[in-house]
């Protein structure tokens, strides 16, 4: 079984709460944080196994910016940071 490193991104728009996968381009909601995490998990689960069955999931990766040697999922680009900041809006 091979791991890939993902990172979460957890957002609230009203009393929804929206996790993404930047990564991997996938996101989910749920109405608590941990339940948006949780379905974001099972909506990637889901999609790799589909994917696995379809001989289609190292194409995909590969469309994300990963390549597939062996049991190594291989990011070619990371999220290092992140801030806020104030824009000026006309």
């Amino acid at each position: 079984m091979r791991t890939l490193n993902i990172t979460i991104e957890i957002w609230q728009k009203g009393s929804l709460f929206l996790a993404g996968a930047p990564e991997l381009d996938f996101i989910s909601q749920g109405l608590t944080f941990e339940e948006a995490k949780k379905n974001l998990l099972e909506v990637i689960k889901i999609q790799f196994d589909e994917m696995t069955e379809m001989d289609t999931l190292e194409e995909y990766l590969a469309e994300c910016g990963f390549i597939v040697k062996g049991d190594s999922i291989i990011p070619q680009k990371e999220i290092v940071g992140f801030e806020k900041s104030v824009v000026m809006v006309a």
